[in-house]
This record gives C-alpha cells, sequence and structure tokens, in this order.
C-alpha cells in the first residue's frame, strides 16, 4: 500500500472496522470517543484502521475513509482467504504513528516493529499504543467485555458455575442496569448500545457507560463488568428489575447495528 501523506509504503499487517456499529471496545465507550483518541472526526459512514509497517519497519495506522473495501478484506481473512488490502491514496484520512492494537505479527523481510520517533504522523502526539494488562481501569473492562462477547459460550457456562449470585446487591452493578435502561428511554451517543447477529435468531448486545461495560444475548444472560470490580465479571439477577430479556429486548430496539 502506497502513502503519499506517510511518505513511502505501508506493508499492511492486519486492519479492524471504526464505525458506530462496530469498533474496537479499547479505544472508547462510544463511536464519537474512539475517533476522538485517534483525532477524526465522527463520520457516519465510519473509517477503516489499516495497520502496517513501513520499510524501515515502523509502525503506522492508516485511516481511510473506504469502509467497503475494509469490510471485504476482514471477511477475506477470517474465511481464510488472500485479500491484497490497498486503499487508494485518496482515501487516506490520517497516517497515525503506532498501533492502537496489540499485534503478535510482522511484515517479513523488514526490521522488527518499532514506533517512529514521536511527531513522525505531523501530529507531535506520541505514537499510538495498546494499552498495559498490568492495570485495571476503563480499557480493560471494555476489552474484558469484548472478551466475553467473543467467548460467548464459554463464559456463560463459567460465570453460571463460579457463581453470580453475590450480584444482585451489589450499588454497581444496580447503577449500571439503571444507566442502560436510561439509554432506551433518551438515546446515547452512537456506539454506546450495539447488537450483533448472534445465530438461530439471537442478537448479542454491547452497551457501555462510565464506569461499566454490560454484554448479553437475547437468548441467554447478561453480564456487567464495573471499573470498582477489577476482572470480576457480575450476572444480572434474574429476578431484577428490570429482568435481562426485557432489558435486552429494550436496548436491542436503540441499538445501532452493522449495515
Amino acid at each position: 500500500m502506497s502513502d503519499d501523506e506517510g511518505g513511502g509504503s505501508l506493508y499492511v499487517l492486519t486492519a479492524v472496522l471504526l464505525t458506530p456499529a462496530q469498533f474496537p471496545g479499547i479505544l472508547g465507550d462510544d463511536y464519537p470517543e474512539a475517533c476522538s483518541l485517534l483525532g477524526v472526526g465522527p463520520a457516519r459512514e465510519g473509517y477503516g484502521l489499516v495497520l502496517g509497517q513501513d520499510e524501515e519497519g515502523a509502525r503506522w495506522t492508516v485511516v481511510v475513509d473506504d469502509v467497503s473495501l475494509v469490510a471485504t478484506a476482514i471477511a477475506s481473512w477470517d474465511c481464510g482467504m488472500d485479500y491484497e488490502l490497498s486503499p487508494d491514496e485518496r482515501t487516506i484520512v490520517a497516517s497515525l504513528a503506532g498501533w492502537p492494537l496489540e499485534l503478535t505479527v510482522a511484515a517479513p523481510g523488514i526490521p522488527e516493529p518499532h514506533d517512529p520517533e514521536q511527531g513522525a504522523d505531523g501530529t507531535g502526539r506520541v505514537p499510538l499504543a495498546p494499552p498495559s494488562a498490568e492495570a485495571w481501569g476503563p480499557v480493560q473492562r471494555r476489552m474484558g467485555a469484548d472478551q466475553i462477547a467473543r467467548e460467548w459460550a464459554d463464559w456463560r457456562e463459567r460465570v453460571a458455575t463460579d457463581g453470580g449470585a453475590a450480584a444482585a446487591a451489589h450499588p454497581g452493578l444496580a447503577r449500571a442496569l439503571d444507566e442502560a435502561l436510561e439509554y432506551t428511554r433518551t438515546p446515547p451517543p452512537p456506539g454506546r448500545v450495539r447488537s450483533s447477529f448472534a445465530g438461530e435468531g439471537a442478537r448479542t448486545l454491547r452497551a457501555d457507560g462510565p464506569g461499566w461495560s454490560l454484554v448479553g444475548r437475547t437468548d441467554g444472560p447478561a453480564f456487567v463488568l464495573l471499573d470498582e470490580e477489577p476482572s470480576e465479571v457480575l450476572q444480572v439477577p434474574h429476578d431484577g428489575d428490570p429482568e435481562p430479556a426485557q432489558l435486552l429486548a429494550a436496548l436491542d430496539r436503540v441499538a445501532v447495528r452493522p449495515a
């Protein structure tokens, strides 16, 4: 991929979507927050993030507005198919030093991945970098909820076996459910509530708010993670008000869905 803005070629390693319905939770509680972290405006159609290395091995994240092209590449890779992702230079919105996500791959035949010097992208910012795994905070909480959504069957069984009963009286859980319910009455910023296909007519719901993340399926339980409870997964009580099924159905009606 040629990048005139960055002054060279980019060896593409991977790509992710940044849209109101689908973005890495690592970037923010909602779509506008995720865009702000990368210094771009919350365009209605969203962006694709292309992560790669230049000829010297430096890490770069290229933001492009050709969402369809990036989505096609991701779908092809997920199916085990080759796809050369090479966005047109006119679609490049920004070239940012560093990677916001952790990658374990590297381009062959060039130096090992490393960050370019601060300011190399013209922004003066410290290069993007994935968060530390040593701490617990909003980023790790959202990453945990994303992981539960990806590994739903395993987590549902694990939480059902290991606990969840003590969650009923947790004040943080009650606060999160109240705020999630309020989203069904007053629409939150785009991306605060997202719905994706989960198979057999079910939907996976993801919702985030100040200090909390919720993940659940319309055909199963719901779980909440809190900033104040490091690494803990709280199951939403079935006899609460509202009940999980009612809350998830209501959230699904106001959620942003992939096109």
